[in-house]
């Protein structure tokens, strides 16, 4: 089986779209708020969008589960308050579950939560828990800047975060450290913003003690990482030089990294550099990069022909593809035994 551990609903039906603009533009006119009710998306538009989409690639290239959350840059939790936030949050949720209702054999979902700046992530907690237990949730995406690219939130190892981390514990569920929009003109979204939150999440791990107080929490760092894998040799340094433990003691136990790099010499960085039993296959498809790599003939974020061509075993494949994604998200896998897989 192999598991796509990174997977946003980037192609949901454009009514989505049209309620959100109304109600970011109804934070100046409050009487312009469209109420949830007003969202009216039928099964068959579910149908049609992840068909001709998500379904379509995945079937044309081999892969069969997607880990299914809310569109990473649609979250944007710096926009309104928490009320727009916890609305905005419960909407996507649901629509995710819905898809993974239509289509149970090839999607489960992970939950966004309803950050904003500023309040107690303690708020958080309910969509959590619904997310979890009314859902079948896996897993959540834990934005560490809610502020869209202006970083006011205390580090991951702050105190600030702990309600959620003792709730992940709780559900034995692992969070990916996912950003969203950003706001601030000096970095694109995709391009910086994400790089930027996936290298500095790992920092702050690194120079906390933050799996002392959770031995069993668990970050999954998208996009291969950021700049980890490429400067690993910076980062064992400076953990020898703050007398943190090696690298494979000190975070290895709770950070894994998936696949979301677009071309081959990445992949083969990845799997020299990071430990097998840290990767976890992941493409982001319809994602950040959609279009045809020149040089290949093939498409930028299909990197399962990564993951073949690089110089591994098979038993290391199985590890990337399925082993270590059942690991890392036991709901997965109890999910995956109770249809027999």
């Amino acid at each position: 089986m192999i598991i796509d551990i990174h997977g946003h609903y980037t192609t949901a039906p454009t009514a989505l779209e049209t309620w959100r603009n109304r109600q970011i533009a109804g934070i100046r006119s409050p009487s312009e708020i469209p109420t949830v009710s007003e969202l009216r998306i039928g099964d068959d538009e579910l149908r049609e969008s992840i068909e001709s989409n998500q379904l379509r690639l995945m079937r044309e290239r081999g892969l069969d589960l997607t880990i299914f959350s809310p569109r990473a840059s649609f979250m944007a939790h710096h926009i309104g308050d928490f009320e727009v936030s916890s609305t905005w949050a419960a909407i996507c949720n649901e629509l995710c579950y819905r898809v993974s209702q239509l289509f149970p054999d090839h999607f489960i979902p992970a939950a966004m939560l309803p950050q904003s700046p500023g309040v107690d992530i303690a708020t958080c907690i309910p969509e959590l828990v619904k997310c979890v237990e009314q859902y079948g949730n896996v897993a959540i995406n834990l934005n560490p800047d809610p502020s869209g690219g202006h970083w006011t939130s205390p580090p991951l190892s702050d105190r600030y975060w702990y309600p959620i981390y003792e709730k992940m514990v709780e559900y034995d569920i692992p969070a990916m450290v996912h950003v969203s929009t950003s706001c601030n003109a000096c970095f694109h979204t995709t391009g910086a913003h994400y790089l930027n939150a996936d290298t500095t999440a790992f920092m702050q791990c690194l120079t906390s003690d933050l799996f002392r107080d959770f031995p069993t929490l668990r970050f999954v760092i998208p996009h291969g990482g950021g700049a980890v894998p490429y400067h690993w040799g910076r980062f064992r340094g400076l953990a020898q030089e703050l007398k943190k433990p090696l690298l494979t003691e000190h975070l290895l136990n709770n950070v894994f990294f998936d696949t979301c790099v677009y071309h081959q010499p990445g992949i083969d960085l990845l799997t020299r550099v990071i430990p097998v039993d840290n990767i976890l296959f992941a493409s982001e498809m319809i994602g950040a990069v959609r279009g045809i790599d020149p040089e290949t003939g093939d498409y930028f974020d299909d990197t399962k022909r990564y993951i073949e061509a690089a110089h591994i075993d098979a038993d290391e494949r199985y590890k990337i593809y399925e082993g270590n994604a059942r690991r890392v998200y036991p709901r997965l896998d109890a999910a995956l035994k109770t249809k027999g897989h």
